[in-house]
């Protein structure tokens, strides 16, 4: 497919009244920061599009086509020809320690992450509390039921300084859990106007644009996904995943991603992470799922193109999506590790609401509060 890059809109004009929740500044690659919230974020560097101008990947590829999700959902369901696997499983749970994350650390200190269930996590450091892709709900549009967690409810999160979406799929905007936070959302391009409609301040990022919320810099980064919410609206938005710069740690979310070489240019522009949260589910059958999502296999193999100290795992366990068995990507995660000789404290399988710590004066990943 050819293509094209051209410069991305401008994102909508924001809402005034909620950008005073906010202090946050954006701008591209080695540029000066410039005020977000009711002022534009300078532009980032072009983008790459297709010919009907919307998004595609950096190898210029786009989402399995119709032919394709209609063999998986349908024809091969109706033939027996897809995998069978329960709808449930069992999947490590413990409870919060809510006076712990009630308080973010401060400067210099560790960064605490808190895996939430599926792709949410809290993020705390340098006195800031991030949500990235919440979805603290029971479910999601199309009768999906939560297997497990969350690991807190909105009524018993930390107050929250801004809400990270990775992109536009259902299971990663949740706007449920967006409106009952309420905070200011970082996300990709031409998102702002889905948010806007909701009720929500959105500052919009293209790939290796950054945001500042208050000491903290974010960072968009390239993934190898798409998005959709509607029937009409196909990579309409941009995808990618965050980088987290602290002044004692720096973590990466991936968001939903496909294994792709743009891993070795995260790990290049951002050296020695602290933490890789990626994710190790949703992958069966390979054949269409290789596209938008990596198996435990690939995710370890991320890990090390990323060149990033700890491996935290997430998007497995929590909504049951694809075909292999809810409780199955932890398993193959540790046989991987364990053919790759990776010590077993550099990758880790949390329990839902289980806290680390990562970065600080030893860098490494350690329990905070209760573990499994």
């Amino acid at each position: 497919m050819p293509v094209h890059l051209r410069p991305p809109a401008a994102p909508a004009a924001a809402l005034a009244a909620l950008c005073t929740c906010l202090t946050m500044t954006a701008h591209a690659s080695e540029t000066p920061d410039t005020p977000a919230g009711p002022t534009a974020p300078t532009p980032p560097g072009e983008q790459p599009v297709g010919p009907d101008g919307r998004f595609v990947n950096l190898d210029g590829t786009t989402p399995q086509g119709f032919d394709a999700l209609w063999k998986w959902a349908v024809v091969d369901k109706l033939t027996g020809r897809r995998r069978q696997s329960p709808k449930t499983a069992p999947v490590p749970e413990v409870r919060p320690d809510a006076a712990l994350l009630a308080t973010p650390p401060g400067p210099g200190q560790p960064a605490r992450l808190t895996w939430l269930g599926h792709a949410s996590w809290l993020v705390q450091l340098d006195g800031v509390s991030l949500l990235i892709d919440p979805a603290l709900g029971d479910g999601l549009p199309g009768g999906i039921s939560r297997n497990a967690g969350p690991g807190l409810s909105t009524a018993d999160l930390p107050p929250i300084d801004a809400q990270l979406v990775s992109h536009s799929h259902y299971d990663h905007l949740d706007l449920p859990t967006l409106q009952a936070v309420g905070a200011p959302v970082l996300g990709g391009l031409r998102l702002d106007r889905l948010m806007q409609r909701n009720g929500l301040f959105a500052t919009e990022l293209g790939w290796w644009q950054s945001a500042r919320v208050r000491g903290v810099k974010v960072t968009f980064v390239p993934a190898q996904h798409w998005s959709r919410r509607g029937l009409f609206d196909g990579n309409e938005t941009l995808w990618g995943g965050f980088v987290i710069e602290g002044s004692a740690a720096t973590v990466y979310h991936s968001g939903d991603t496909a294994w792709f070489e743009g891993f070795a240019e995260i790990g290049r522009r951002f050296p020695g992470l602290d933490a890789a949260l990626l994710p190790i589910g949703a992958y069966d059958p390979a054949w269409f799922m290789e596209k938008q999502h990596m198996n435990p296999e690939q995710a370890l193999r991320a890990f090390g193109a990323l060149g990033a100290r700890t491996f935290l795992a997430m998007h497995w366990g929590t909504f049951k999506l694809t075909d292999e068995p809810l409780d199955e990507p932890p398993v193959r995660v540790e046989a991987e590790r364990r053919r790759l000789g990776l010590p077993a404290e550099r990758v880790r399988v949390l329990a839902v609401g289980e806290t680390v710590e990562v970065g600080g004066a030893g860098r490494s990943a350690h329990p905070a509060g209760p573990g499994p």
